[in-house]
């Protein structure tokens, strides 16, 4: 395995607490013959290193500007395009499509983003045509090609210890074309199996409002079930449920001038008994947070750096990552050497341990917190909140949605 794949892998269990993948079934096993995978784009670079928990195996098509200094070389490796907007020419993209036809017919996986960019947002970007071009160009050789599609799907995507649900659709397997029909005519027939397949594993509405609900009803419908959040989200494509929509107006009108907390946007509550949930809360805030504050450097560069670098929501996390991680392996790697060497062995097992506890147990203290508040001191709006939990939970397991 490369060092970049192990470096994703590092980064991947660091900063999001679970990565879970779907349709794993669908990714062909090693040696068994060329394999495209297309990933719908949708958190910036961060997308290579979540797609490595489904096909690990993979040689990523990058931008070539993300190599050009020290740090991306660390980060990022894969077949180099320079694209237009960076001064690319038509020979450039033809290299490079040329070099990807060699590199399936070596049967080493590759992938390729086919949006060109990312965006945060109710669906996906214009598909570009390098994809189907690449497609094309290896057909034309007179072997077949097995591509799958990749969506993934962030419960919040710039969050430190967040969740992630990789989806891997069903496969389409390429024939050479053997028939008199244009290669133009060919190309867009590709583009189109390539656009179905990503639609397939992808969320798609209608404007940036709706998608924000979906993704609350998502995460709220997930909460205590075994519902996948993908379903949960693909559910809601075709229309949110009115029901469970009138109920979450009615709550946010009374959540208004109230201090109500949130986690990804949902106000929680405790579905069990409220002093449990606050016990629970304050057994892991003290090695939580004195995990962070041990490590409170390379947590606060992280930060500043997406507030002074980030133009936008899906390049939060990239920004946190690219200074975050390495700064926290020095700061790690620093502590644990020059502790002993002062005779404060103790020390660097110490703050390895909290700093373990504080990684895992962030995510479950912030819910925790939050439902423990809202039970204490908003307990007035508990029964509308679990009952519209209730109501998402009967929209996922009605007839119509579990055919």
């Amino acid at each position: 395995m490369s060092f970049n794949a192990l470096f994703h892998g590092f980064i991947r269990h660091l900063f999001y607490s679970k990565v879970a993948v779907r349709g794993g079934q669908h990714v062909p096993s090693s040696g068994s013959g060329p394999l495209l995978v297309l990933c719908l784009h949708r958190n910036g670079a961060v997308d290579a290193f979540v797609c490595r928990a489904a096909v690990r195996r993979l040689t990523f098509i990058i931008r070539a500007k993300l190599r050009n200094n020290p740090l991306g070389k660390i980060f990022f490796s894969g077949i180099e395009v320079v694209r237009s907007d960076d001064g690319g020419k038509a020979k450039d993209t033809l290299k490079m499509i040329e070099t990807c036809a060699s590199h399936l017919h070596g049967d080493h996986p590759l992938a390729i983003f086919p949006e060109g960019t990312s965006k945060l947002g109710p669906r996906h970007l214009p598909f570009k045509s390098g994809a189907a071009r690449i497609a094309l160009r290896f057909l034309e050789e007179g072997k077949p090609l097995t591509v799958i599609p990749l969506g993934i799907h962030y419960e919040c995507p710039w969050a430190f210890r967040s969740r992630v649900e990789v989806v891997i659709g069903e496969p389409i397997i390429l024939e050479p074309n053997s028939s008199t029909v244009s290669r133009g005519a060919v190309l867009r027939g590709i583009k189109q199996q390539f656009t179905t397949a990503l639609e397939s594993v992808g969320l798609n509405v209608p404007d940036e409002e709706t998608y924000d609900r979906v993704n609350q009803f998502a995460y709220m419908a997930t909460l205590g079930s075994k519902h996948h959040y993908f379903d949960a989200l693909k559910s809601m494509e075709d229309g949110l449920p009115s029901e469970a929509v009138a109920a979450w107006e009615q709550l946010e009108d009374k959540l208004r001038d109230r201090w109500v907390l949130r986690h990804q946007g949902v106000p929680l509550f405790p579905t069990g008994r409220t002093s449990v949930y606050a016990m629970f809360a304050l057994l892991l805030a003290l090695p939580v947070l004195v995990g962070g504050l041990l490590n409170l450097l390379p947590l606060a560069l992280g930060f500043l750096a997406a507030r002074l670098f980030a133009d936008d929501t899906n390049v939060i996390a990239l920004w946190r990552i690219l200074i975050g991680v390495p700064v926290f392996v020095l700061w790690a790697a620093a502590v644990v050497i020059l502790s002993p060497a002062y005779g404060q062995g103790g020390a660097a097992i110490g703050y390895l341990a909290l700093t373990s506890f504080a990684i895992l147990g962030w995510y479950r203290l912030k819910k925790l917190a939050v439902a423990s508040w809202n039970g204490l001191f908003q307990s007035d709006l508990h029964p509308e909140a679990l009952a519209l939990h209730k109501l998402m939970l009967h929209h996922l397991s009605s007839p119509e949605q579990t055919q």
